[in-house]
């Protein structure tokens, strides 16, 4: 896929070679987007040293250069603009943000939505784990980005776990001292990110200043793991307007509870059954069905793998499938109204 080959503006040993850690982080992402070591092309090790805390602090710093990567090949190889939220305050630390193509906001018919599950990461990203042990084209969401975009859909990427803002941590994330990371002092100066606070607050927050506004006559949502609940929770915060404005959701592993979230809602439990799909790690063929005796608010078929982290990616192919599927038969049940009409109008001019 184009969005794998980066050239030297969207290199990862660029952000390695800026840190503090050139010299023990000697990785790279190679043209198949997988994460191996320059010198010996292997799989990144977390034992680097006989010590689980400086092991430890150099995944995490890790882990930070992949967020900064993701939001490059975001904006650099999606063309995704990162908005700041909320709209009324200056940008600083305490913003979050979210990212959207520019199509977004103009004549687009279709708008996809990414909501991820909950976790350290960030905007871009199904899991970084999976980022770093199996490769960008199954733990970020660009590949769903590059599809939604080949078929000129409208996308939005939101940030759900980026709820607060260590300012301690923050100042000394990129510090890979073992003896100052092992005594400093563990408390933190937790500030919450206005309007942003949780996955939920972000989600309706976007939904009310930028999803319930744009051009798209349909959107649609994918959702992973927390982000089904998440879902879920804007459905019954904002319901008519979800209802009237989501044509489809594709559910990955989603740990919703309809019966309790809905609170016995027949009418939004209807709409569940009828809009949306979920997608769940199963040893089945991918896209077999699969039956649950607790959880059967919606069709349930397999992601064609057991493992949940690579859930998404599996199942990328069926979710777009489900989701263009889900326009026309939109558009069908709009053509169908529209010559009944027609022809009654025509018997009456005759009677």
């Amino acid at each position: 896929m184009n969005w794998l080959q980066m050239n030297e503006d969207l290199s990862f040993r660029k952000l390695i070679n800026g840190s503090v850690c050139p010299e023990i982080l000697k990785y790279d992402f190679n043209r198949n987007g997988e994460l191996r070591h320059v010198d010996t092309n292997e799989p990144f090790i977390f034992s680097y040293q006989n010590s689980y805390i400086g092991n430890h602090k150099r995944y995490q710093v890790l882990g930070h250069l992949v967020t900064q990567y993701v939001y490059e090949l975001l904006e650099k190889a999606c063309k995704l603009q990162k908005i700041y939220i909320p709209k009324d305050i200056p940008h600083n630390e305490l913003c979050s943000f979210f990212f959207i193509s520019e199509n977004a906001f103009k004549n687009c018919s279709t708008l996809v939505v990414l909501l991820q599950d909950h976790g350290t990461f960030r905007a871009g990203q199904w899991g970084q784990k999976v980022i770093i042990h199996e490769g960008l084209q199954h733990g970020s969401q660009i590949p769903f980005i590059a599809m939604a975009l080949q078929y000129s859909w409208g996308v939005i990427v939101l940030n759900p776990n980026d709820n607060f803002i260590d300012l301690k941590i923050e100042k000394e994330h990129l510090s890979l001292s073992e003896k100052e990371f092992s005594t400093c002092p563990r408390e933190s100066w937790t500030v919450p990110k206005k309007d942003t606070s949780s996955p939920e607050e972000h989600t309706i927050y976007v939904w009310d200043h930028f999803i319930s506004k744009v051009a798209a006559r349909n959107v649609a949502f994918i959702a992973h793991g927390y982000g089904g609940l998440v879902f879920i929770n804007l459905l019954m915060q904002r319901t008519s307007e979800v209802m009237n404005k989501v044509y489809a959701v594709a559910l990955i592993d989603s740990t919703h509870h309809t019966m309790y979230q809905t609170e016995g809602n027949s009418k939004v439990q209807a709409w569940i059954s009828k809009h949306c799909q979920e997608w769940v790690s199963n040893s089945k063929p991918l896209g077999k069905s699969v039956v649950y005796l607790v959880k059967g608010d919606c069709p349930t078929v397999s992601a064609g793998t057991e493992k949940y982290g690579l859930a998404p990616s599996y199942c990328l192919h069926s979710v777009f499938r489900y989701l263009k599927n889900r326009l026309k038969v939109g558009s069908n049940e709009c053509f169908v109204r529209s010559p009944i009409a027609t022809r009654s109008k025509k018997i009456t001019k005759e009677n």
